[in-house]
């Protein structure tokens, strides 16, 4: 998976890294645990566990909330957000997918793209008006379930 740098071979450790200009603009991965925490690997470990459950719980939630009302992708990338303080993997899927989203924005503001989705939505309302004048025109404002067998 790319992530996202220009600087062949960087691996993407949680080590202790100098500071760079390029470093400071973009924070290191890895845990984002308090230093205490860190220091004890019992503990640490446990921290990995909590945050791990936590943020499949989370997920799982957005997971349901795709078929059902609920702002469902907005809920799974906070838990893969909440996972990304603790894992790098997390932390590597989030970049990706933060780029992926800015480069669809940045598409989206094309002249031609815009133009192109200002016709098409137009094309699909004037389908929907005529279907529902079809509609009206034939059955009146009756209810689809309570038309009487003709």
């Amino acid at each position: 998976m790319n992530t996202g740098s220009n600087k062949p071979g960087e691996a993407a450790v949680a080590a202790d890294r100098t500071e760079t200009d390029e470093a400071t603009a973009e924070r290191a991965l890895g845990s984002r645990a308090p230093e205490f925490i860190r220091a004890r690997r019992a503990l640490h470990l446990s921290w990995q566990v909590g945050v791990f459950i936590v943020g499949l719980a989370v997920v799982v939630a957005g997971i349901i909330m795709l078929p059902l009302p609920g702002p469902g992708w907005v809920v799974i990338f906070g838990g893969m957000a909440i996972w990304a303080t603790e894992f790098v993997w997390a932390q590597l899927v989030l970049r990706w997918t933060k780029r992926k989203v800015t480069e669809a924005a940045q598409r989206a503001l094309d002249p031609k793209v815009r133009r192109r989705n200002i016709i098409l939505t137009s094309i699909g309302v004037v389908i929907i008006a005529v279907l529902a004048g079809i509609y009206l025109w034939k059955f009146g404002l009756e209810m689809p379930w309570k038309i009487k067998d003709q």
